[in-house]
């Protein structure tokens, strides 16, 4: 089956360019931005409850974006004082990069891992071991970074700053694509609760990240793309190359 028409679960980028729309001139293909989950804010009070203080700690662990924004907004409402002297440990640089938008930006302060990998992530948090975390997380599907935490014996609190649900389709909205990619392990729930009879067949499934990757196969789905790789770090270069290839055979 050729390629023609791609999902990426995840929300249309606000400026209107993504190197996933790159694709689309490239490769003559469709790619609609639909996400699978929505991101429900934890309001201040939730957040107070958890007794969580902000300024106590040195360091903050980031896992998404998502993550950045939420710090920053309950930090705001909590009015907590962003710190000069705090150091940010984030999981790949895009979520690194995305630290622009509300600090001054100095690589002494930022520590990210080239690969994505939240075990090099880690190889970096060992390096400041000293450091009180952080941990800005969702209040689901956390088991992986909390393993590592208590593997790595991390002097770190948790707090819990938003929430994911299911973005649930409509009966008006079709589901007819060639090509599904998705980023976290909630959007392969998300798909299997939308539409539970849903069989693969020659659809291309591409997953960012292992624990998104692991949630698909424990879904009895196949996983055609899977970032991090020895061969890729993006998602968008291993979609390209897979295209190339699946347009060459067609």
């Amino acid at each position: 089956m050729k390629v023609k028409k791609i999902l990426v679960s995840q929300p249309k980028p606000e400026t209107g360019k993504s190197p996933y729309l790159d694709l689309e001139e490239k490769y003559n293909v469709k790619v609609n931005f639909r996400p699978f989950i929505k991101v429900d804010p934890i309001c201040s009070r939730e957040f107070r409850a958890q007794k969580v203080n902000i300024a106590e700690h040195s360091a903050i662990i980031f896992t998404s974006i998502v993550g950045i924004k939420h710090f920053f907004r309950l930090a705001e409402e909590t009015r907590v004082k962003v710190n000069d002297d705090w150091r940010y440990f984030c999981i790949s640089p895009s979520v690194a990069n995305y630290l622009q938008k509300y600090i001054n930006y100095r690589k002494r302060k930022v520590f990210f891992p080239e690969s994505g990998r939240l075990a090099d992530m880690f190889t970096l948090v060992d390096k400041h071991a000293d450091e009180k975390f952080l941990v800005v997380l969702p209040d689901n599907n956390n088991d992986e970074m909390i393993a590592m935490l208590e593997q790595h014996k991390v002097n770190h609190s948790v707090g819990l700053m938003y929430r994911t649900v299911s973005n649930d389709f409509t009966p008006e909205e079709e589901f007819n694509y060639d090509m599904l990619l998705f980023f976290s392990p909630q959007g392969i729930a998300a798909l299997k609760k939308n539409f539970p009879d849903f069989e693969q067949g020659e659809i291309v499934i591409g997953c960012l990240g292992g624990t998104t990757a692991q949630a698909a196969k424990e879904a009895n789905l196949r996983v055609d793309i899977e970032v991090p790789s020895p061969k890729y770090t993006s998602l968008t270069v291993a979609v390209d190359d897979f295209i190339k290839e699946n347009h060459k055979r067609r």
